[in-house]
């Protein structure tokens, strides 16, 4: 059995073409480097929104990287005891966050070891999937919305998600029937409240967006109330008859396997880097599988897109999240081409090994620089 003989991590910051927001302008991604006593190499990452990363990089080289070393290099089977080793820090969130950068190069170094894709090694399914044009867009005219609107349109997508939440739900609708007249009755429209709304006023904005047919709303209200998303299925049920989609903020399977069993949500969207990788998705898609939920993986189509081809949940077939100009690709932070392509709609995989992501930055030159490393060996 091979084990872990080496762990490092570096942060790179990435500003975002298109900011998310005044006070979201880039992206941290964490990259790990993980050597096995056999030889064996594996790149990984963690990654989050604006805030966070540096925490993400000190839990990784001061306590997930010492604690590491000599546990089993086996995909899986050293995650489960590095949470516990975590869970003082918290059972989810910055944890998991950086939990992930290990498990990803875990399995990486696997697949690298046999020349092959993570996909090929899990369990390819599929040779395809559905893909979603999406947008951080709540702050964006109704000119600039419908450009968008336009570009997913002419770029093949059959379903596009846009963001609600304005602080008058008629702003809301308009902006939701302008989408609505140039994607055309057959496309689908999703819709996301990013926790805006609590019960009441959920409860109300939805019986008004139903007007604009939405396939999903996605985080209603704040993503650890799961007593409010299970009383707004039961609304929702006897009335609009929206699915309510949940993950993005849900950090471990324990949690989602509370809002699955209680009814909370009809849809989940694990972000897999946010429930600590690979190892617990997997746990996360069986969940959802045993309880007919459908499974779309939230955000990252480079790596959702590898992990949806694997899935095999009854329910539908997953889709995965294409936010316009934020990918790793688009955003010129990978080494190489991405492993991942999406057109026409549809996202597949491109000819790589192991998850096939390698980062760089302008810094990369420095890269060597012993002070920079957070380099455990045995």
């Amino acid at each position: 059995m091979s084990t872990i003989a080496a762990l490092d991590a570096r942060l790179i910051r990435v500003p975002l073409t298109r900011p998310w927001g005044p006070d979201v302008t880039s992206v941290g991604v964490i990259e790990t480097h993980l050597r096995r006593d056999d030889g064996a190499e594996g790149w990984g990452f963690a990654w989050t929104p604006q805030i966070g990363a540096e925490s993400v990089l000190a839990l990784l080289r001061h306590d997930i990287a010492p604690a590491a070393i000599g546990r089993s290099a086996v995909p899986g089977e050293a995650w489960q005891g590095m949470w516990e080793h975590l869970h003082e820090a918290g059972g989810g969130g910055v944890t998991t966050i950086a939990l992930a950068g290990l498990d990803l190069a875990v399995w990486d170094a696997e697949a690298r070891a046999a020349a092959s894709p993570v996909s090929a090694l899990l369990g390819r399914a599929r040779e395809s999937v559905r893909a979603y044009g999406s947008g951080v867009n709540l702050h964006y005219g109704i000119d600039e919305l419908v450009a968008q609107t336009r570009r997913w349109v002419s770029r093949g997508f059959d379903a596009v998600k846009v963001k609600v939440g304005r602080p008058d739900v008629a702003e809301d609708l308009d902006r939701l029937l302008a989408v609505r007249e140039q994607i055309g009755p057959d496309r689908e429209l999703m819709i996301d409240a990013n926790q805006r709304w609590d019960l009441e006023r959920a409860t109300r904005s939805l019986e008004v967006l139903a007007a604009a047919e939405p396939a999903w709303i996605e985080e209603p209200l704040r993503a650890d109330d799961i007593a409010g998303h299970a009383e707004l299925a039961r609304r929702l049920a006897g009335g609009a008859a929206i699915p309510i989609a949940v993950g993005e903020n849900l950090h471990t399977e324990h949690r989602f396997a509370e809002v699955l069993r209680s009814g909370a949500a009809q849809i989940a969207q694990p972000n897999i880097v946010r429930v600590g990788g690979i190892t617990p998705f997997r746990r996360i898609a069986a969940l959802a599988a045993d309880a007919g939920a459908p499974v779309h993986p939230h955000l990252l189509p480079e790596l959702s897109t590898q992990l949806a081809l694997t899935l095999t949940t009854p329910a539908a077939e997953p889709w995965v999240e294409d936010v316009e100009d934020a990918g790793f690709g688009e955003l010129g932070v990978l080494r190489g081409p991405s492993p991942v392509e999406v057109a026409g709609g549809r996202a597949r995989e491109r000819g790589h090994i192991g998850l096939g992501l390698r980062f760089e930055s302008p810094d990369d030159d420095a890269e060597d620089d012993a002070e920079e490393s957070a380099s455990r060996r045995l």
